[in-house]
């Protein structure tokens, strides 16, 4: 009867439409008081334990150096390198769009953050220069999505927090997945836009668009470096990369004052303000469920119905990809991870590999209605009707999913960088 109730709790909040916020109060405050001591302010004290992490301040950190990068001319500088090394291909512009976003991905860590950094310059730029409106938006939107899968990653980081997995083993299952739908995209780019003209490499041009940018295109080879040397630990990574995109921007590129990094910062802290208490929330009910021993009941559960490793696999992951479609990638992960990931477990797939699974199916819920957000956003920044970026997201949504099968059935792919083993 008590799992019942708090089971027709949660859903009778989402059936009046309560934030995320309100819900995940309610689940932790029946929780409190049907199995745990009846005593609320129980909530309070957990929260502060699963904030007390290092990691956390990664995530600002990340939040504020993306910012930073998108006020700046980071973007920019990348994306003049990458058009001149991309001309002589059939679709040079559009496999300059997605390498770009890769890059730009390795410093953000935010989806968003990416695609718009990279698409309010080259969207336009690609249908001046004649591409189809719905390849131009998709290549963008899924462009984008590369922010949540290629370290660093602000899911990533999420994802660690409440399944308390290495965030830098994470970052670093990351890298082959993410080169693996980055080559794919490209590849679909330059098939599509065989037709379009292709111009001559220059080196002339290639030298001078580098030496203007060689300052942005250090930043993630110093940071990936750092990361997957060891050298540096994500929220240390988290602090590099802001300092370093402060001084380019202010003292290189001279492209940010001191008026515009307050308002940086203060962007920021709504975002922060909108993210942190969700995730404290999330924590302290995680805290008290493993307590109680809730993922343990859901793993012998499931064990009764689901014997086969295969058939979980495919359900959870038709699971992900409802989800997706449904919940923002953060809320998705601060959800359903600490039950998902030890299910996984005890069916024979490490949590490090099941976490990209994870956010390689929720990367696919950015383009999915109705809450993909790079559709929503984008919608607003490419001023384009809904219906249309649906459409121009489906191939690129295939291609993603094709990348997701790959990974699933060849899982050394993310997991090379972890183990070192094939």
């Amino acid at each position: 009867m008590k799992a019942l109730g708090l089971v027709a709790s949660v859903f009778g909040l989402l059936a009046l439409r309560q934030p995320l916020l309100v819900i995940l109060l309610a689940a932790a405050a029946c929780v409190h008081l049907f199995w745990g001591r009846g005593n609320l302010e129980d909530i309070i004290e957990d929260m502060w334990v699963g904030l007390d992490k290092e990691v956390i301040l990664s995530i600002p950190l990340f939040i504020l150096c993306g910012a930073v990068m998108t006020r700046g001319s980071i973007a920019q500088r990348l994306i003049r390198i990458l058009s001149a090394l991309t001309k002589p291909l059939p679709g040079g512009l559009a496999v300059a769009t997605i390498l770009s976003c890769a890059v730009f991905a390795a410093i953000s860590g935010s989806s968003i953050v990416t695609m718009l950094a990279i698409g309010t310059v080259m969207y336009p730029a690609m249908r001046q220069a004649g591409y189809d409106n719905k390849f131009s938006l998709g290549a963008i939107m899924s462009g984008g999505t590369l922010g949540i899968i290629i370290p660093p990653s602000i899911p990533m980081i999420i994802y660690g927090l409440v399944t308390e997995t290495s965030v830098t083993d994470l970052f670093a299952a990351g890298f082959g997945p993410g080169l693996l739908l980055t080559i794919a995209l490209s590849a679909y780019s330059v098939w599509f836009n065989w037709w379009m003209p292709t111009f001559a490499f220059n080196v002339h041009d290639f030298w001078d668009a580098f030496k203007d940018g060689i300052w942005a295109a250090l930043m993630p080879v110093i940071l990936l470096g750092g990361i997957y040397s060891g050298y540096f630990t994500a929220t240390e990574a988290a602090a590099v990369a802001l300092a370093y995109a402060l001084a380019i921007e202010i003292f290189v590129h001279k492209e940010l004052r001191a008026g515009d990094f307050y308002n940086v910062v203060l962007e920021t802290s709504k975002l922060g303000g909108s993210l942190f208490p969700l995730i404290a929330v999330a924590l302290s009910l995680n805290i008290i469920l493993t307590e109680h021993r809730a993922p343990q009941s859901l793993v012998e559960f499931m064990q009764g119905y689901i014997s086969s490793p295969v058939m979980f696999m495919v359900l959870v992951n038709i699971l992900l990809l409802i989800v997706g479609c449904l919940m923002t990638t953060g809320e998705a992960i601060l959800v359903l991870a600490p039950l998902l990931a030890p299910l996984a477990e005890s069916y024979g797939c490490n949590k490090v590999l099941f976490g990209l699974i994870m956010i390689l199916n929720l990367e696919i819920g950015y383009l999915t209605p109705p809450v993909g957000l790079n559709l929503i956003v984008a919608m607003g920044a490419f001023k384009q009707n809904f219906g249309l970026l649906c459409q121009a997201a489906v191939p690129f949504i295939l291609i993603m999913l094709f990348c997701l099968a790959i990974v699933i059935w060849q899982p050394w792919i993310a997991m090379y960088l972890v183990t070192g083993k094939f």
